[in-house]
């Protein structure tokens, strides 16, 4: 999973880098605007990986990762009106979601690009410039689509004009600033756009950078931004970037009694990678194999030879069966030979679907 970070300038975008990613990246309100993006990962907080790690006691435990990219010069024009370009829209359209980060503390000393904080407009300016980078790219691609229709046999006319026609569609409703993911497009119409990579039809995390002294009012300022874009592409969290930097700062322990000490329940970087999974339609499943316990990520509905790709291409080649246990009937017996004893240990074909917290091993033939 690779998500990346957007936002105007000063709104805290590299703080919240360094706190998803433990990471030490310059954050100097008035440093030089760099090249190329920050890029740092991110472990998947996954509590099922350590009561695997009693089961089976593997050498080597391995999470999954989730990849950020910290678009430090992305926003470099969005308060101007410039628009995003060149290799950091690549990052943007390869990513698989995009996490908005939006300025609501106040610091006299780290003044606003518009002078004043004002967080819904801040994400009306964003989402205007996501707007424009998917209108500019449907323009020119219409106009390709157009010179097409010119000499297009006829097998091929019907397969461009029903292309053109959703390419104006998505456009009338862009013109108005609705965004992809809220046109209520169908699910056979988002397939047929996945090759454009459209910023605007990318789920949308939205983190609202508040002021430790902002924290007692999290959960209203939440509701209140939720319930403007109540859709299942989108979700809201408020936190307090620079808090929460400086928590990955201290040992586990001492971590936790801060937060306790100030009411906060779950790390943001556990929150917003669940929130991201939820966003994104994933799951985890689980092999052992050469002695390593490993997490994998994949999506809903998935199937067993889809998940064996996965790991391999090989091992998706040559499928045989499957070897399937659910987490929690492997928790309640305690050992794969228990699980089998009692019948809970399956052999599963291709089209068998994954299920979250599934224990798989893979039987394969090259």
């Amino acid at each position: 999973m690779e998500i990346c970070i957007i936002g105007l300038p000063k709104s805290g975008k590299t703080t919240i880098f360094n706190a998803l990613t433990k990471g030490k990246a310059d954050t100097k309100t008035y440093a030089t605007t760099a090249a190329t993006p920050n890029i740092g990962v991110s472990k998947v907080p996954e509590p099922r990986l350590q009561v695997l790690d009693r089961i089976f006691h593997p050498k080597k435990v391995t999470p999954a990762e989730v990849k950020y990219a910290d678009i430090a010069s992305a926003a470099k024009g969005l308060d101007k009106g410039d628009g995003i370009g060149g290799q950091f829209l690549n990052y943007l359209s390869n990513a698989d979601a995009l996490l908005q980060l939006v300025r609501a503390f106040e610091d006299e000393n780290v003044p606003h690009v518009d002078g004043s904080i004002d967080p819904k407009r801040d994400i009306a300016t964003i989402d205007l410039e996501l707007v424009f980078s998917d209108l500019t790219i449907i323009d020119r691609r219409l106009k390709r689509l157009e010179d097409s229709l010119k000499g297009a046999k006829p097998s091929e006319r019907d397969l461009l004009l029903k292309e053109q026609a959703l390419l104006q569609k998505i456009k009338s409703e862009l013109e108005k600033d609705v965004p992809i993911w809220q046109q209520g497009l169908t699910a056979e119409e988002f397939r047929s756009l996945a090759n454009y990579q459209f910023l605007t039809a990318k789920p949308m995390l939205l983190v609202i950078n508040v002021g430790e002294n902002q924290l007692a009012q999290a959960s209203s300022l939440e509701a209140e931004i939720r319930s403007a874009y109540s859709h299942s592409q989108f979700e809201v969290v408020v936190l307090c970037g620079k808090l929460e930097m400086e928590l990955t700062q201290l040992s586990d322990d001492e971590a936790v009694e801060f937060r306790n000490a100030l009411g906060l329940t779950e790390p943001a970087v556990d929150r917003i990678i669940r929130l991201s999974y939820q966003l994104l339609g994933l799951i985890s499943f689980f092999t052992t194999v050469s002695e390593e316990l490993k997490s994998w990520t994949i999506t809903k509905g998935t199937t067993a030879l889809k998940a064996a790709g996965k790991i391999h291409s090989d091992i998706e080649k040559g499928f045989i069966r499957a070897e399937v246990v659910g987490f929690n009937n492997l928790d309640k017996c305690g050992s794969l030979a228990e699980a089998r004893k009692h019948g809970l240990l399956r052999l599963e074909g291709k089209t068998y679907t994954v299920q979250d917290g599934d224990i798989i091993t893979f039987l394969f033939n090259i």
